[in-house]
């Protein structure tokens, strides 16, 4: 998030060139249609700036609450959507192809609302602890606090990596807090706050409880019939699905029902375990004949073959039916 000012557009040229060396086909749907949505509120804002971004005095004391909405879609000049949209294609790629599009995208409409939330608390609750209304009138702007929140559920994901933060190699596990710190420090027109509020909205989905409450409320929209599928969840949880560069779309995968058995005859009903062993012999047997006659379509059969199923029956006038009734004339 930052407070306000316009430029050039060299920082919309230098976008394309990044979208250009990637290439949009290597750029996952959700983030290269969010992307694309901020770069055309950019150029055609829904409103002027002083009537997006979000303070506590103009969504709280005044009820301007669709500046919720509004401000994380908005930039306060190209070289601010420039850092916030090259930093958004990297992540969005690993995170996207780790979660999957429906459920990254769900995130990504939480993370916007939550996160302009927890700044506008952060910010009150820094106005009534220093008696000070400036924190209640500072305006932010930007993408960037949604950005924070999924740089710590990106590291999250990966622990054990280094993150170089300005150039200075740091654990993914503190990459946060120390990108927090220099960006106030290098730009002093960056919201310190609403960075904030993008940490600790990651940290409620990774360390508490916003992810299992993200998966009960898709788990009720999903069973109320709103999807194709009944029993259609999404499943975000780190150790499955997609997570980082190379993973799978699930993560939420979608899961469709179980599939139906496979349909087998009843062998009960009255029967004992000895004539339910026979019928289900003489099931298996016909149903072999069934499927070697589906399966065949070879030439027709030659008259002394025996059948499908291995028995062998004597054919009239062969050698076997000869001697037969040679034996039954001895026999009488």
């Amino acid at each position: 998030m930052r407070n306000r000012q316009r430029g050039s557009h060299l920082g919309l040229l230098l976008l394309a060139s990044q979208l250009y060396q990637v290439g949009l086909d290597n750029i996952p749907p959700v983030t290269l249609a969010v992307l694309g949505l901020n770069v055309y509120l950019f150029l055609f804002p829904a409103a002027p700036l002083m009537k997006t971004c979000v303070s506590v005095q103009q969504a709280y004391w005044y009820g301007d609450w669709r500046r919720l909405l509004l401000s994380p879609l908005h930039h306060a000049d190209d070289w601010h959507l420039y850092f916030n949209m090259a930093s958004f294609l990297w992540k969005g790629k690993k995170l996207e192809q780790r979660l999957g599009g429906p459920w990254f995208l769900y995130m990504l409409s939480v993370f916007s609302l939550l996160t302009g939330l927890v700044y506008l608390g952060l910010e009150a609750a820094l106005t009534e602890l220093t008696d000070d209304q400036s924190y209640s009138m500072t305006c932010a702007v930007g993408f960037s606090g949604v950005l924070f929140a999924l740089k710590v559920i990106n590291n999250h994901y990966h622990p054990g990596g280094v993150t170089y933060a300005m150039g200075i190699p740091v654990s993914n596990r503190y990459a946060s807090w120390v990108e927090l710190v220099l960006i106030h420090i290098t730009s002093p027109g960056t919201s310190f706050v609403g960075h904030l509020a993008g940490i600790l909205v990651g940290l409620l989905y990774t360390v508490g409880p916003l992810k299992t409450i993200m998966k009960k409320c898709a788990g009720i929209v999903t069973s109320s019939g709103f999807t194709s599928q009944p029993g259609v969840y999404y499943n975000s949880s780190g150790s499955s699905g997609y997570s980082g560069t190379n993973g799978g779309y699930s993560g939420h995968q979608r899961y469709a029902p179980n599939p139906a058995p496979y349909p087998s005859s009843s062998y009960s009903g009255g029967l004992t375990e000895e004539e339910q062993l026979e019928a289900a012999i003489r099931n298996s047997l016909n149903e072999g004949g069934r499927t070697d006659q589906r399966r065949a379509s070879p030439p027709p059969p030659v008259p002394s073959a025996p059948p499908a199923y291995g028995f062998h029956v004597p054919q009239e006038g062969s050698a076997e039916d000869i001697r037969m009734r040679r034996l039954r004339r001895f026999d009488s």
